[in-house]
């Protein structure tokens, strides 16, 4: 008897072991009843991601998420953000299999999926996001990445470098010469990130289709994507680019050595990559868990020190968070809120005048 008491004993501190480990996976201050969707998502098993962030920047998330949740596997799908919001609507229409979170740098598009297609999901982290990151507790902002300009250090002088928006316009329409086809930004036809943030630079400067038009007087030459942009840049094809995502832009420049950046003193566009859990989520557990993962302190510590995008929140180590950001720009940085202003120009004719203004002020 004595022995079987033993052993019975010994199942039990084992079992409270086990619970107690299985307890321990529930971050702190996170509801009791959390267990639930940690166990939910490990019979799922799996979570697919829909997202605009390159899969090289996004990868310590993804190891840091895995390794917290062991079971739990990411499947990735890196696309831009136009293919994103395309393919999104495609497959939820046809109601196949289709992404559980959508994760995009196209705030405005973002917004527009969340209001037909998100899960309205209150993150135990929200608290912890400023306010104008949380719409409807269904979206969240992500991330604190301001624009910025890159220019190439060889070939620009340093009493040359910009430093607003309206000292760009000058500085090119002054030497069209040297600047003719040298100047890059997004294609707003091409690329939704480009859209948006050319309608943001009209909210906030009174002038901006004559900003642009002296920016342009040399010729610009228009990209989809920040890579090319910055390659040509670096290699001298271009000298300088605007609305660059800062974060992509931080991450070059450690290995680039002809990147230079600058971040605009009179007003810093700063952009947050929109989340947010689809109604039709085959694996809705499991996205809950990744949800909460990437707005987590620990899942913002990855993003600001190891993925080079900016936090979100203020109270992550080193600088490139919210409260560092603001130590060093001020009031010159203008978070894009995620909220209904950002669906304004998606209306299509709104949107196709605005195209057709930029166009005439580009010289496109």
């Amino acid at each position: 008897m004595l022995a079987q008491s033993r052993l019975a004993a010994a199942c039990a501190a084992a079992f409270a072991l086990a619970s107690a480990s299985a307890l321990a996976q529930v971050p702190a201050g996170y509801p009791a009843d959390y267990q639930k969707i940690i166990d939910g998502a490990k019979k799922e098993g799996t979570v697919v991601i829909y997202s605009t962030t390159d899969t090289k920047a996004a990868g310590p998330i993804i190891k840091g998420f895995e390794a917290a949740y062991p079971g739990v596997k990411v499947e990735y799908n890196d696309m831009n953000s136009t293919e994103l919001y395309n393919r999104f609507i495609s497959e939820q229409a046809a109601g196949g299999n289709s992404g559980d979170v959508v994760w995009s740098s196209s705030m405005d598009s973002a917004l527009k999926l969340a209001t037909d297609y998100a899960l309205q999901y209150k993150s135990p982290e929200a608290g912890k996001l400023p306010s104008w990151a949380v719409w409807k507790d269904s979206a969240y902002g992500t991330t604190y990445e301001p624009a910025v300009f890159i220019y190439n250090k060889r070939l620009i002088a340093q009493a040359d470098v910009p430093s607003t928006h309206a000292a760009l316009a000058k500085l090119v329409s002054s030497q069209t010469d040297k600047f003719k086809n040298k100047v890059t930004t997004y294609d707003i036809e091409k690329s939704a990130v480009g859209f948006m943030l050319a309608v943001q630079d009209k909210a906030n400067d009174s002038k901006y289709f004559d900003t642009l038009r002296e920016t342009a007087k040399g010729g610009l030459v228009v990209q989809s994507s920040t890579g090319t942009m910055m390659e040509r840049v670096s290699s001298g094809e271009n000298l300088i680019g605007y609305n660059i995502l800062g974060s992509y832009a931080e991450a070059r420049a450690k290995t680039d050595s002809s990147i230079g950046i600058v971040y605009p003193t009179d007003y810093t566009l700063v952009l947050s990559r929109v989340s947010f859990i689809a109604k039709k989520s085959k694996h809705r557990n499991a996205a809950k868990l990744w949800q909460d993962f990437l707005l987590s302190q620990k899942g913002q510590d990855i993003v600001a020190n190891q993925a080079d995008m900016a936090s979100i929140r203020d109270d992550i180590p080193g600088d490139n968070d919210v409260d560092g950001m603001t130590k060093k720009l001020g009031n010159a940085l203008k978070p894009i809120p995620v909220n209904e202003t950002l669906l304004d120009y998606l209306e299509q004719k709104k949107r196709l005048e605005f195209i057709k203004d930029w166009r005439a002020a580009a010289g496109k």
